[in-house]
């Protein structure tokens, strides 16, 4: 099992993701997503999400987890297609803490 610390993690991705934005590797797979751009990148989250849906309807934790991260490289693919970082979505998620779901969502109504 990995130990690396998680946020750290999540910079490497983010880096990653930003380096091939920028230097657009023709054998990247990122990269060929990047120049399909928001629309194909929409699908492939769809397809992911609904494959993750699946997984957890078959209550196996292996494949689960496995479709949960497909689900979350595409989404942070997406991110970083339109200039958000993970860090962005974490400082986001650290806003809400000791705010009720219920009440966060009565604030984005407004």
């Amino acid at each position: 099992m990995m130990k690396e610390n998680c946020v750290n993690i999540l910079e490497k991705l983010d880096q990653i993701l930003r380096d091939r934005k920028k230097e657009k590797p023709e054998n990247s797979y990122v990269s060929s997503l990047y120049e399909k751009g928001n629309v194909y990148v929409n699908e492939k989250i769809l397809e992911e999400a609904n494959e993750y849906i699946e997984a957890t309807m078959n209550e196996n934790k292996k494949h689960i987890v496995h479709e949960a991260a497909d689900l979350w490289f595409h989404t942070l693919v997406s991110l970083s297609l339109n200039g958000i970082s993970s860090n962005d979505i974490l400082e986001e998620l650290e806003m809400r803490f000791g705010v009720s779901g219920i009440d966060e969502k009565k604030l984005r109504n407004k």
